[in-house]
């Protein structure tokens, strides 16, 4: 909707630039006007004001005038209702991606701190990006860029037979219902990130599901679940990082708790003890 209103924003803009300034070295040439009558005429025939003080007197200058008002008046008029327009689907987008952000915080208080802890406990990596995960209070937007950059270039390698998959399947399926009720949520389509790490977690839990056993698995099963894994623990990081720092900037509050029982913190403690 966005980019419809901003296109035809553009194109009424551009159409209305045109007959602008044409009209302005028309009304110069052909009925002698200064610089500054001719803007003067076109804006007050554009927006339809029409003082009636400057009139074209020669035919040329009529028909001028005429396609003047047949073409601007009316991109003038769409020009200002689709800007209005792009200001309400601005105001109406922030208001879904707040909505979106809420549910994202919901997701990670229910299962995906959960599954945080679970995944980074078996990275044989995590030292290397550790100190881009133990997020504080004093970051500033810079910090979270060199965070964002640390986890991007991080090589993800997940073991799936270094974990409990009956644990882990036991863990997912407690939680069908709920990543159901998110994918029916129409908000999560403003947000391709968030859904795609939706469906990494729906698929691995039907993978684990479609199994009749989860141990004793042949290396070619547990390599295969092992790249699930990583999948969606890849995309569990950076969607926590990112909203990490949404609630930095936002809520202060709901961060401070966020940053106490931060998954990555062998020392995390929802108690404020300092």
């Amino acid at each position: 909707m966005m980019k419809t209103t901003s296109l035809r924003f553009r194109i009424y803009f551009t159409i209305l630039a045109a007959v602008f300034l044409i009209g302005v070295v028309g009304l110069i040439v052909i009925e002698s006007y200064t610089l500054l009558d001719a803007f003067y005429f076109i804006i007050v025939t554009i927006s339809t004001v029409g003082y009636g003080d400057l009139i074209p007197l020669t035919p040329l200058g009529k028909i001028l005038v005429m396609i003047i008002i047949l073409s601007g008046v009316g991109c003038f008029v769409g020009l200002v209702a689709n800007a209005i327009e792009y200001m309400i689907d601005i105001r109406e987008r922030s208001q879904r991606i707040e909505k979106l952000n809420m549910i994202i915080g919901v997701f990670y208080s229910e299962m995906g701190t959960k599954l945080l802890k679970k995944f980074s406990a078996i990275d044989p990596g995590i030292h290397e990006i550790h100190s881009a995960l133990v997020v504080s209070n004093n970051w500033s937007d810079d910090d979270f860029l060199k965070a964002h950059i640390a986890l991007k270039e991080h090589s993800y390698r997940l073991d799936s037979s270094a974990l409990s998959l009956q644990e882990l399947h036991s863990f997912l399926s407690q939680y069908k219902g709920f990543m159901l009720a998110l994918l029916e949520n129409p908000q999560i389509f403003e947000h391709d990130r968030f859904t795609d790490l939706l469906h990494a977690v729906f698929h691995l839990s039907e993978e684990l599901i479609a199994r009749e056993q989860l141990i004793g698995l042949p290396q070619t099963d547990y390599d295969h679940l092992s790249g699930d894994l990583t999948r969606v623990y890849s995309q569990l990081v950076i969607e926590w990082l990112v909203y990490m720092q949404h609630l930095k900037k936002k809520y202060p509050y709901l961060f401070s708790l966020a940053m106490r029982i931060n998954p990555f913190d062998v020392n995390a403690s929802a108690i404020v003890r300092t």
